[in-house]
């Protein structure tokens, strides 16, 4: 297996640019949330260079901790080998054509942040000293919460309809704002405190129990009820475009917010 694991943010990007360009060519859902999280990346390494977080060496270091847990169970699902469960739930629904955009993403950024953020910020900090990468920690999921307007943006464009439902009913709205980093990143610092005091011949256990309970968490993203999963898929016949195109039209406008805050640094 072609395990690919980089040493340095920018080998990052270019990995996940090639996931993207993969997904492309294989209308692989794969991709949405790869372009948000391509972004999100970028987001963190200006940060860097701008001096926005209190340790960037250390950034770095749980940035490239943060995104092989990504890469590894991309490339160990493509090598048709078992990732963790709930990497393993959302490249399966990728493969379905019901999910709409929003779950798609939602499906990636529960497993990301929820099991592999928590994992990540315990591996770069000791029981003693986490408590100082606090900060730094919630500034990666200000910048996750920020793209929700962008990402909006993305699925009115398409499926323009969605403003009208959006005025007529908060529901999907408030379906993706209520899930929120908030709660992903409330309970993945809680499992990162955890986790960095367990002993290390108990780690893969308590990964695995946490693995399962996120897992249960992307079901219910995917089943949200018949109300909203109705809605979800009223939406989902009559989205626009390719999944190739959905990732293009998602490209853009991430590439956009972008160089809005490059602008005005």
């Amino acid at each position: 297996m072609n395990m690919k694991q980089a040493t340095t943010i920018d080998e990052v990007i270019l990995f996940l640019d090639e996931i993207i360009e993969t997904s492309k060519l294989e209308q692989s859902a794969i991709g949405l949330f790869t372009t948000l999280y391509r972004e999100v990346t970028i987001k963190i390494k200006q940060g860097i260079v701008d001096g926005s977080f209190q340790n960037g060496e250390r950034m770095e270091k749980l940035d490239v901790i943060f995104a092989n847990r990504y890469l590894k169970a991309y490339y160990q699902y493509t090598a048709k080998e078992k990732p963790s469960e709930c990497w393993e739930f959302s490249f399966q629904q990728a493969e379905s054509y019901w999910p709409i955009v929003v779950q798609h993403l939602l499906i990636g950024i529960n497993a990301h942040v929820n099991l592999d953020l928590g994992i990540a910020s315990a591996l770069v900090s000791t029981p003693e000293d986490i408590e100082d990468l606090r900060s730094d920690f919630d500034q990666i999921n200000t910048i996750l919460s920020n793209l929700v307007g962008s990402v909006e943006k993305c699925l009115i464009k398409i499926w323009p309809t969605l403003t009208i439902i959006l005025k007529l009913s908060g529901k999907i709205d408030n379906f993706f704002i209520d899930f929120s980093m908030k709660t992903a990143r409330d309970g993945a610092w809680k499992y990162a405190t955890e986790f960095v005091a367990t002993p290390e011949n108990q780690r893969e256990t308590s990964i695995q129990e946490r693995d399962a309970k996120i897992t249960q968490i992307a079901r219910l993203i995917s089943n949200p009820g018949y109300l909203v999963s109705g809605i979800f898929k009223f939406i989902r016949l009559f989205e626009r475009g390719t999944v190739a195109q959905k990732i293009i039209d998602l490209q853009i406008i991430e590439e956009k917010e972008v160089e809005y805050i490059v602008a005005l640094n």
